[in-house]
């Protein structure tokens, strides 16, 4: 069986971090999630051991507390961030800054927040091979799930600010300890639907054949 390429790439190129465009208003069903989740859980892991939990956080106490914790990290992330683009002399994108901290300010209205969570820490000193590994067992699909929400007219982004407040955030939410909480997707049906493909090099600028360095000739 063929795949629709046009569609396919469509939904590929155009599943951006959302932010600004995330209806605040809309509910989302429970259903709508567990389906992306059902896709999402098809994503290939180390060893096929899908050492993975899902939480999914719908009630808006429980979601404000965790928005706070969020915006307790975004204040002083986005301060330090600011500083180093003004020390190395680079103008920071401000379009980029607004989405990120128009996200920030509004965490709590989102309607459904989904936490990935890996059944397992890595111990503090870890070998770099291992850490690849561990993290390719469960991002690909929390990418997954961003691609289903995309093709269901929802949209999400990748965050990770309040596992600066991880520890307050398991107690908060009941998670045992000795599972590692991966990042923190906001979900929401998105306003519009005309979303593009982002400005990035062509694969030939960023493509080495055989030897760092050698681009196709």
């Amino acid at each position: 069986m063929s795949f629709d390429l046009t569609e396919t790439d469509r939904l590929l190129t155009t599943t951006r971090s959302v932010r600004k465009r995330l209806d605040l208003t809309r509910p989302v069903e429970r259903e709508t999630v567990l389906d992306c989740l059902d896709v999402a859980l098809q994503a290939p892991t180390g060893g096929n051991t899908q050492r993975w939990r899902w939480m999914v956080i719908d009630d808006a106490e429980t979601r404000a507390r965790i928005a706070e914790m969020y915006r307790r990290s975004w204040a002083p992330y986005i301060e330090a961030r600011t500083k180093e683009f003004a020390d190395a002399g680079v103008r920071q994108d401000s379009s980029i800054v607004d989405s990120a901290t128009y996200l920030a300010d509004h965490l709590h209205e989102v309607p459904v927040h989904v936490i990935p969570i890996a059944l397992d820490r890595l111990p503090p000193t870890i070998d770099f091979p291992t850490m690849s590994g561990w993290f390719g067992s469960i991002i690909p699909a929390a990418w997954s799930f961003m691609l289903a929400l995309r093709s269901r007219g929802l949209g999400s982004a990748w965050t990770t600010l309040h596992l600066v407040y991880e520890d307050e955030a398991a107690e908060l939410l009941g998670i045992p300890k000795g599972v590692a909480q991966i990042a923190l997707l906001p979900v929401a049906y998105t306003i519009g639907d005309d979303f593009k493909p982002a400005r990035r090099k062509p694969a030939a600028e960023v493509t080495y054949w055989n030897r760092w360095g050698e681009k196709l000739r």
